[in-house]
């Protein structure tokens, strides 16, 4: 089975209407083979939900949001900086989804045997650990992102906005992901270079590198913008 529905109800951060949709796909030549998981608003049109605001219930307060809007010339937050481009494979799953495409299933069979993103959009800590405790139980490995502090350091990297925040987690005993503005902003003895990056030489895949999950003896991770 190569996708489906592993949840749909409450997002745990405000409550409001969310579905998490597994899609598994060997096209992306940045991660190799893997299973794809986005989070979405399940009643409003990604773009909708992010220039109203609404996109909250699966992003939380992350700053790469952007600013909501009602200028009617916009089709999304103003000053939106998330890398995530919701007119492409995020807007595609959404329609799917409405128009009947995907069915519910087991999270143990979606994730099983594969290599998992979690949260290819959207913040996993919006549905329930047990999905993503259930999606990973047979997985072959995984990415994972949050922005919520200290969510689940035992499967997701910290996403982190600036340098003292970074400071701050790995004081805790967290690793980080990091966006940086150019290589002089990285810290050599705390990070490294995401692998997969055009500055780093996309030398590995992101199925083959196996970095950017939990709180193991690693060095974190960072990515210059772009």
């Amino acid at each position: 089975m190569d996708k489906g529905i592993i949840y749909k109800g409450p997002s745990l951060l405000d409550s409001q209407p969310i579905v998490v949709i597994g899609t598994y796909s060997n096209r992306n030549s940045k991660t190799g083979p893997v299973l794809q998981t986005y989070i979405v608003r399940e009643d409003i049109n990604p773009l909708e939900a992010s220039k109203t605001g609404a996109d909250y219930s699966i992003c939380g307060d992350c700053n790469l949001r952007g600013t909501p809007t009602d200028d009617p010339q916009r089709k999304q937050a103003v000053g939106r900086r998330c890398y995530v481009n919701l007119g492409q494979g995020v807007l595609i799953v959404w329609r799917s989804y409405i128009k009947g495409v995907y069915e519910p299933v087991p999270p143990r069979i979606l994730g099983h045997g594969r290599f998992v993103r979690v949260g290819t959009y959207g913040d996993p800590s919006a549905a329930p650990q047990e999905v993503w405790d259930e999606l990973l139980s047979e997985a072959s490995d995984w990415t994972a992102y949050s922005h919520q502090s200290g969510w689940r350091p035992d499967i997701a990297m910290q996403s982190v906005d600036d340098y003292h925040s970074a400071v701050l987690h790995w004081q805790a005993g967290r690793r980080t992901f990091r966006v940086i503005a150019e290589l002089g902003h990285l810290d050599h003895n705390n990070e490294a270079l995401c692998p997969a990056s055009k500055e780093a030489g996309r030398r590995v895949q992101c199925t083959a590198c196996k970095l950017c999950k939990g709180s193991s003896l690693a060095k974190s991770i960072a990515i210059v913008e772009h």
